[in-house]
């Protein structure tokens, strides 16, 4: 079963409807694909926008937006006065009110006070203008010091998880480590028993130097943390993936050659490596997922179609359910 039809059965039979805002509720695309969430009854969308304006554009669209709520940004009190207290600090309540025009923010408070369980942005928004509103707003996770991307690599019944593809780009060894932590809870989402391989250009002490040795580290803390899930590093690719390598260059691997979750040494290989297996290797990318913060936020590429969108909205539900224990 491919990943989002998994995604998609399990956010059916949640108990309760999930929640989406979408703060680009005027984007053709977010309204088609709001139409076919509702009209699916998956979950329950939100779109911001200038609500006679959102009608309007649904019925030039030929689109039926029972089951959407339209909402228009307008900050009220409550809202401005839990956005001073999820930044910590004194502001001026009519900067605040300025900035919560700004849909990005205002959604983001939404989410933050309960209103919605998720947002998807990022279709006419650049990832900072998604991602951080989140972190000045929802922060991270309990436990977790900082969020990672990563992209579930998938070709018919073969699911791969990469990361970080997307966020830190010279990761220390302790980053590694939460980025390992947060990407197990992404593959069980999907139903993918975790095993990690910290990967590097040497294997096992094949290479020396501090890149070597930040990778060797970061799998220690990885291990100290979550024992009981198989995981291994510094190991090069072929060692982590091909059992009859893995047996020569690391005969005493706990992987024995069959990693799943890929975790690269810094941003820059992660993101190299995804769009090479989707280019060269043919493998659909599902990404960036981001992982790690308190509630879910995700962001679309800015050149997302309906279907994209689509996706992205349930992936987000999904991880909602996770986030809830119900996934």
């Amino acid at each position: 079963m491919s990943v989002f039809k998994l995604l998609e059965e399990k956010v059916k039979i949640a108990p309760k409807k999930i929640r989406i805002v979408f703060p680009e509720g005027d984007d053709e695309r977010i309204l088609m694909a709001a139409n076919r969430l509702a009209a699916a009854q998956i979950i329950e969308p939100i779109l911001l926008g200038k609500v006679n304006e959102l009608k309007q554009s649904a019925r030039q669209l030929g689109l039926d937006l029972s089951g959407v709520t339209l909402v228009e940004p307008e900050a009220d009190a409550e809202m401005i006065t839990a956005f001073i207290a999820a930044r910590g600090r004194e502001l001026e309540r009519q900067q605040v009110h300025e900035q919560l025009q700004d849909a990005n923010y205002f959604a983001t408070m939404l989410v933050k006070m309960g209103k919605a369980d998720g947002m998807v942005s990022g279709a006419a928004h650049s990832t900072a203008q998604t991602v951080r509103p989140a972190l000045q707003l929802i922060k991270t996770a309990k436990g977790m010091h900082r969020v990672s991307g990563s992209f579930i690599m998938e070709r018919g019944s073969k699911k791969y998880l990469f990361a970080d593809c997307a966020i830190n780009i010279e990761p220390d060894s302790a980053t590694l480590a939460e980025i390992a932590e947060q990407s197990v809870q992404t593959a069980k989402m999907i139903n993918l028993t975790p095993k990690v391989a910290f990967l590097s250009f040497s294997t096992k002490g094949s290479a020396q130097g501090e890149m070597v040795d930040r990778v060797a580290e970061a799998a220690k803390l990885f291990k100290q943390k979550c024992p009981s899930i198989p995981a291994d590093g510094e190991l090069q690719f072929d060692a982590a993936f091909v059992p009859a390598v893995a047996k020569q260059k690391a005969p005493d691997s706990p992987l024995n050659g069959q990693a799943n979750i890929f975790i690269f040494p810094e941003l820059q290989s992660g993101n190299l490596a995804y769009k090479i297996a989707q280019r060269l290797g043919n493998f659909g990318a599902v990404g960036p997922i981001l992982q790690g913060l308190a509630q879910p936020v995700n962001d679309l590429s800015r050149g997302a179609s309906s279907q994209d969108v689509y996706d992205l909205a349930i992936l987000t539900a999904a991880q909602v359910l996770e986030k809830n224990g119900r996934g």
